[in-house]
């Protein structure tokens, strides 16, 4: 797989049960309800819950992903992302880690960037994949309080 399809696994990971997560609305400071954002982000990747990460797009969220053409609306990113997952049967991510910086808050806007690393079993025993990368992220507060992910990109990590 190349660093593309670890990049995209980042994003495109499994899972089809709904996360029953709320993202913001009414948990206290802006910086803590992004902080919890973040944490509740990471572990939905790690566990493999595509309905969950879904959900915290919003509706018209653009993402940016390397060598792609801009992904325009939630439905246009759920259906890369699901072309993506067809394509890896059996891929169980086994190690999630973005560790987010320099979080900037205006009102109901907020962006912030990471540096993420994932590491990826694939099926039937072969060498897993082990891949850095890079986010920046720009949330909106949206009118039921909770936080969603407006604009999205990644990119491949310098190896380090």
């Amino acid at each position: 797989m190349s660093w593309k399809g670890g990049v995209s696994l980042a994003f495109a990971v499994g899972g089809v049960a709904m996360a029953a997560v709320v993202f913001g609305a009414g948990a206290g400071s802006a910086k803590d309800e992004i902080d919890a954002f973040n944490k509740r982000y990471v572990e939905m990747h790690l566990r493999m819950n595509t309905a969950g990460i879904f959900a915290t797009w919003a509706e018209d969220g653009v993402s940016r992903m390397p060598g792609e053409a801009p992904l325009i609306g939630k439905k246009a990113i759920v259906a890369w992302v699901e072309n993506i997952l067809a394509q890896m049967p059996g891929y169980k991510v086994v190690k999630e880690e973005i560790e987010f910086h320099d979080l900037q808050i205006s009102g109901d806007w907020a962006s912030e960037w990471g540096n993420e690393h994932q590491v990826v079993q694939p099926p039937d025993g072969k060498p897993v994949i082990d891949s850095r990368g890079e986010i920046a992220l720009v949330l909106h507060r949206e009118a039921s309080g909770e936080w969603k992910v407006k604009q999205e990109m990644w990119n491949q990590a310098p190896k380090q």
